[in-house]
Formats: C-alpha cells, sequence, structure tokens
C-alpha cells in the first residue's frame, strides 16, 4: 500500500471485580475490532460493524472511524511495530471522532504513526460539542529514527501525543490526512498511554485473589 493505511466472599468478589475496572485508567487498543471495519459501539456495549464486540466502556466512535489489522497478520495496513498487537484506529474520510458521555478529566494520551500532519481536538459537549478545551498538533513521523518493518510496513515509527485541560471531555476529533494516519492505545485519564492493557477477568482474578487472602486471615484470626 506504500505509505497509506488502507483492549459475603463471592458477593464481596462479584462487587470489587467492577470497582477495580472503573478505578483503573482506561486504554483503547483496538485488539478485536475487524479489518476495514467502523469501530462504531464496539466499545459501547455493541459491535462494529462486522459484529465484533469489546468491554463496554461506554465509548463510541462516529461511522469514519474504522480498524485495521496490521498485513503481516493479515490485515490491509501497512504499519509495523504497532503498540499492542496488530489493531489500530485510522479513518479514509472525514476524521475519526470519539464519544465518551461519561467524560473524563486532567488529559488523555495517544500513540500515532502518520505521513502527514495530525491535528486532535477535544470538546466538553459528545459528537464534538460544546466548548473545545484542547489541541494539539503533531508533525508527520511514519518513518522517522530509521525504523523498519516486522517484517514488513511502512509505517513503522510511533510517537506519543498526550494533551492536559481543565474541565470534563466528552468527545475527541482525531483528524489529519486520510489514510495517512494511525492511532492506538487511547488512554483516559493520563498523559502516558498504557502499553499493558488489563481484560476484566485478569481484574475479577485479582479481586478473588485479595478476598481470599483477607477471607484466610479473618478464618485465623
Amino acid at each position: 500500500m506504500k505509505l497509506k493505511l488502507s483492549h459475603l466472599i463471592t458477593i464481596g468478589a462479584l462487587s470489587l471485580a467492577p470497582a477495580l475496572a472503573n478505578a483503573s485508567v482506561i486504554t483503547l487498543d483496538f485488539e478485536g475490532v475487524g479489518n476495514q471495519a467502523a469501530i462504531n459501539d464496539f466499545y459501547n456495549g455493541g459491535t462494529d460493524s462486522q459484529g465484533n464486540s469489546g468491554v463496554n466502556y461506554g465509548v463510541s466512535f462516529g461511522s469514519d472511524a474504522l480498524g485495521c489489522i496490521d498485513s503481516d497478520a493479515g490485515g490491509s495496513c501497512a504499519f509495523a511495530n504497532e503498540p499492542t498487537a496488530d489493531t489500530v484506529m485510522f479513518f479514509l474520510s472525514g476524521s475519526s471522532v470519539l464519544s465518551y458521555d461519561a467524560g473524563f478529566d486532567t488529559g488523555f494520551s495517544f500513540f500515532y504513526t502518520s505521513a502527514r500532519d495530525v491535528s486532535v481536538n477535544v470538546y466538553s459537549g459528545v459528537n464534538l460539542t460544546g466548548d473545545l478545551l484542547g489541541s494539539i498538533n503533531l508533525s508527520n513521523n511514519a518513518s522517522d529514527n530509521a525504523c523498519s518493518g516486522d517484517p514488513t510496513g511502512n509505517f513503522c515509527n510511533w510517537d506519543i501525543g498526550s494533551l492536559s485541560f481543565a474541565g470534563i471531555a466528552r468527545s475527541i476529533d482525531f483528524g489529519g490526512a486520510a489514510n495517512y494516519v494511525g492511532f492506538d492505545n487511547i488512554t483516559f485519564g493520563s498523559t502516558n498511554p498504557d502499553t499493558e492493557v488489563p481484560e476484566p477477568s485478569s481484574l475479577a482474578i485479582l479481586a478473588l485473589g485479595v478476598l481470599g487472602l483477607a477471607s484466610r486471615r479473618l478464618k485465623s484470626a
């Protein structure tokens, strides 16, 4: 594609696991989204345009936001060295619009790779409404640092984009030149994108372990 881009004890455990999930920083790594599929409600209790579903974080995407899988993993995108596994977000028209009804504060971050300049804008309302809380402009970086593919992929260099702001944000416009930019590991509530995304099942196991230790202590008391 040349330079185009075409994550009682039983009752206590069940209640603690969601609390741990809510308390953690949310990272969207797009793994499980179909190749060239509209992300849609993949992270909002629904599915992408190919019927795949992910964790329900209450995050939805506009119809232009697509998933794309590394060509080395059987997909159609010419990127490499992606932060987590094989899938990233990109767009073929318009821009990738994210809406998060619950909102988030402090800031957010992401990885990006691009052969054109990138722009990201954050708004206080869903679907790019309300006040503009902040903007970030990033230069093209796709082949910086003499990077190489894994084993192939022209979009092989990834850099961090981050933005701090005041207020509550509920939507983000990930822009740039269509088909020339990919985003990955979008992280809410932190200006450093996460590269190790815990699954809810892992959080539940952690909760069970914590409660199990507490139970042993009570029995030995």
